[in-house]
């Protein structure tokens, strides 16, 4: 499969992609991914990734890391034949990719294909090596779900984002793939610095890329496993003296130090929104939330206008993805004006 290549800081002409390459979704148009570059897709958009592109005409450009996000690879076409109609049609299309993890979703109907279906993902995709199904939704104080091993030995993985790496055991901690391009939209607008505080920080994935760009985190986890992880991440990262780790409840404020920060990163659990609330107090006049909040399109315009009356600018608002039917993660970006 040819694709065409121009506008970069090389000047490239005609590249076939090789064998492994496959496509993912995303924000930007399409990406098509392979096991050593990406090829994107690209049609008068900016790509970060280290230095800032800006792309003036049509064209595919190639980004020297990697970026794990969500797979759109047709797994029906690629199953016909062997599923029968009847019930294919129950076969999502999508599937998350963690580190080298495959993260399936299968309903009851596909249960006596499902070790077919693995076997036709890991035959297909060379830098997958395991395969999970979810047997239960999130659940618990800590998000995670249980998982059926379909193909490979275990559930811990090494996910590669931008420029970062992360260690986690999927089964015992909570990590969503698909906010990858939020994240680096966030972090990305972190100055060097800045104290930041980020409740509900899981494994890292927001506060290590702040640290990176020169930032003073603490951070809080109550998971204990996450909080494993979250260690060794800084130190596999070279982070681990701009962060301060809190083990306990987010919501127990009494555990945070007393002091006002420039910028608060509340990736929030679902329904858990009275948490803004709580942190308020922690971010001095000026300063940012970066807020995640569960909304249909409708609830919107009436949160930004509540959250005008409680005197925050609404810097920007965006969608990151659906979790449900009509029902989307949102990020406010506010600034505190008191």
């Amino acid at each position: 499969m040819p694709v065409l290549c121009g506008m970069t800081d090389h000047c490239l002409s005609e590249i076939t992609l090789p064998a492994d390459a496959h496509r993912s979704s995303g924000d930007i148009n399409e990406l098509i991914c392979c096991s050593r570059y990406i090829f994107c897709e690209i049609n008068q958009v900016k790509i970060c990734c280290g230095a800032l592109l800006t792309i003036k005409n049509p064209c595919v450009c190639i980004i020297g890391c990697v970026v794990n996000i969500r797979y759109s690879m047709q797994l029906r076409d690629q199953m016909k034949g062997s599923i029968p109609d009847s019930v294919l049609c129950h076969l999502p299309n999508r599937f998350d990719v963690i580190g080298d993890i495959a993260i399936l979703h299968l309903p009851p109907e596909l249960h006596s294909y499902r070790y077919n279906i693995a076997s036709t993902i890991i035959s297909r995709r060379r830098a997958i090596h395991t395969v999970l199904n979810k047997t239960t939704k999130l659940e618990g104080e800590n998000r995670t779900a249980h998982y059926e091993i379909l193909f490979g030995s275990g559930t811990i993985t090494t996910h590669h984002e931008y420029c970062y790496s992360y260690r986690l055991d999927v089964k015992t901690v909570f990590f969503n793939p698909s906010l990858a391009t939020e994240r680096r939209r966030v972090t990305s607008l972190v100055l060097p610095g800045e104290t930041v505080l980020v409740p509900f920080c899981g494994v890292g994935p927001f506060v290590i890329p702040a640290a990176a760009r020169g930032a003073d985190i603490v951070a809080i986890e109550q998971n204990s496993d996450a909080c494993r992880w979250f260690i060794e991440n800084c130190d596999l990262n070279g982070v681990s003296d701009r962060i301060t780790l809190i083990y306990g409840n987010a919501f127990d404020t009494s555990l945070l130090p007393r002091r006002k920060y420039d910028r608060v990163i509340i990736p929030t659990p679902y329904g858990m929104d009275r948490c803004l609330e709580m942190f308020v107090p922690f971010v001095r006049k000026e300063g940012m939330i970066h807020f995640y909040t569960f909304k249909k399109r409708t609830q919107i315009e009436p949160l930004m206008k509540e959250f005008e009356t409680k005197g925050f600018d609404v810097v920007t608002q965006r969608r990151c993805g659906n979790v449900a039917p009509s029902v989307s993660r949102w990020v406010f970006d506010l600034r505190k004006n008191w």
